[in-house]
């Protein structure tokens, strides 16, 4: 472990110059003192480390110095760069592991090069329209308990809270992790039932001694998809929408699944997609205003109508500071949907 921190540590000096240690010890997440013990040990080794005194002082190399890291192509680091930055790394709890590694592959780079590194950003945390990208948190010590059983092929007891009920403890036997639209997933059999895992409802995780029961080798891509088709069999609504062009990439983004898409009249697109049920359905294309309209089922229609009415009545009126919240008959109606929205997925 170490080891591996104190190349990250000369790999920052290289990439960046000149770093104070409270930089350092926030990029390596360990204390201000244990990166000048690093230091110290760099030096001792021959690492031309030098410290610089004053206000903007900090930790350098030596200008030529530079460490090797064989093995990859310019293409190839560009290529891991490119495909490295996807997110999947947060999911899983590999942001350190992930953050070192993509620090070798920049230094694998030569100088003449290194600027196109710069020149890559793949799914920042914003986009043009400022919204952030929510990545589902899982504790880091259920995430390692987790990888560490699927890796080593052992059973893996989860406290696991599925949505709408308690936690509670269950043996699995897991067979692979997958990452989609920065929610991960654990695949895994219970008593030999498929089951899937959301990892953001993991609370805690103990890989056992003994080893799963799977098969030694594994389709995780058509499993994903066997199981998606299973998902979508269930309970869901097909709901038939017209939507403005320009708003169709917001509409895929809250559907489930979509089953059908052609042009329409006017601009518009005519798709056929599946909500979890009618709260999801009315929360998502309550967002998409007068961009979209249902076509079927009748019942959403009606509940978008009755929303719109209680809006429209809502703000009808200068509104009276004085009149408590209890007071106002379509508030219930309003609040009926979360405005955070539902979370699909099991």
């Amino acid at each position: 472990m170490r080891a591996d921190r104190l190349v990250s540590l000369v790999l920052l000096l290289r990439r960046r110059g000149r770093m104070t240690a409270d930089a350092l010890a926030r990029e390596l997440e360990v204390s201000a003192r244990t990166v000048l013990r690093d230091i110290e040990a760099l030096s001792a080794a021959g690492v031309p480390v030098y410290a610089e005194r004053g206000r903007h002082g900090g930790f350098g190399l030596l200008p030529g110095f530079r460490t090797e890291l064989t093995g990859l192509s310019h293409d190839e680091a560009l290529a891991l760069l490119a495909s490295g930055s996807a997110g999947g790394e947060r999911v899983f709890g590999l942001g350190s592991a992930h953050a070192s590694a993509m620090r070798k592959v920049i230094d694998a780079l030569p100088d003449s090069q290194r600027d196109a590194a710069q020149r890559f950003l793949v799914e920042p945390e914003t986009d043009l329209l400022s919204r952030r990208r929510v990545v589902e948190e899982v504790p880091g010590a259920a995430m390692a308990e987790v990888r560490r059983a699927v890796l080593a092929g052992n059973r893996l007891r989860l406290h696991y809270a599925a949505a709408g009920r308690p936690a509670r403890w269950r043996t699995v036997d897991p067979i692979g992790l997958v990452t989609v639209r920065d929610r991960g997933y654990l695949l895994a059999t219970r008593a030999g039932e498929d089951r899937t895992y959301r990892l953001s409802r993991v609370l805690a995780a103990e890989a056992l001694g003994e080893p799963a029961q799977r098969p030694d080798r594994v389709d995780l891509d058509r499993m994903w998809r066997d199981r998606c088709a299973a998902f979508l069999s269930g309970d869901h609504i097909a709901v038939l929408v017209r939507v403005r062009q320009a708003r169709r990439e917001e509409l895929l983004t809250t559907a489930v699944a979509v089953r059908a898409e052609e042009p329409g009249a006017g601009g518009r697109l005519r798709l056929e997609v599946t909500y979890q049920d009618i709260r999801h359905a009315v929360w998502a294309l309550w967002q998409l205003g007068t961009d979209a309209e249902v076509l079927d089922p009748p019942s959403l229609r009606a509940a978008l109508h009755d929303r719109a009415a209680a809006m429209a009545r809502l703000y009808s009126a200068v509104p009276d500071s004085t009149v408590p919240d209890s007071a106002v008959p379509d508030r219930q109606m309003l609040d009926a949907v979360d405005p955070a929205g539902p979370q699909p997925g099991r």
